[in-house]
């Protein structure tokens, strides 16, 4: 079993109960070898657009950033936990409107990138991109969710 925290310090109408995210997160990593936790944090955009600021050296806000969690050279012992998740809900709701998505697979697609991004999927270059979108779509087939990269 995979554990998730939810901090949710932004509400709003369409956001996924936690019930859902641990779906998509047990999705997600279907293939891990291991039980995991995570934290999933949704913000306002103010919020995430410090973080970007503070992390990523870009303005303005995002829908996700994930912070990958990094063992210490002096553990002894395996660690579960995978990292953070921090998803603007209002980003999120705005791109599903303007895509033309179902806002419920908008946060699907949504989770399953960040949580790949947690296991050190990335996007930087072309090769790379077509590997972790291929692994998106992949499971998003499997919640009955359409590619969203269409």
């Amino acid at each position: 079993m995979n554990y998730i925290e939810i901090q949710n310090v932004f509400a709003s109408a369409g956001q996924p109960d936690i019930q859902q995210f641990q779906l998509w997160v047990d999705a997600a990593l279907s293939d891990y070898p291991q039980d995991t936790e995570l934290l999933i944090r949704i913000v306002d955009e103010p919020e995430i657009a410090a973080l970007n600021s503070q992390y990523r050296q870009k303005s303005g806000s995002t829908n996700i950033l994930s912070f990958p969690f990094e063992t210490p050279e002096i553990a002894q012992e395996d660690y579960d936990f995978l990292g953070d998740l921090i998803i603007c809900a209002p980003v999120v709701e705005r791109e599903a409107r303007e895509q033309h998505k179902a806002l419920h697979d908008h946060w699907a697609h949504m989770l399953v990138h960040g949580v790949l991004h947690l296991l050190s999927y990335d996007h930087m270059d072309d090769d790379e991109a077509q590997i972790m979108e291929e692994k998106e779509i992949t499971i998003l087939q499997t919640l009955h969710i359409n590619n969203p990269y269409r």
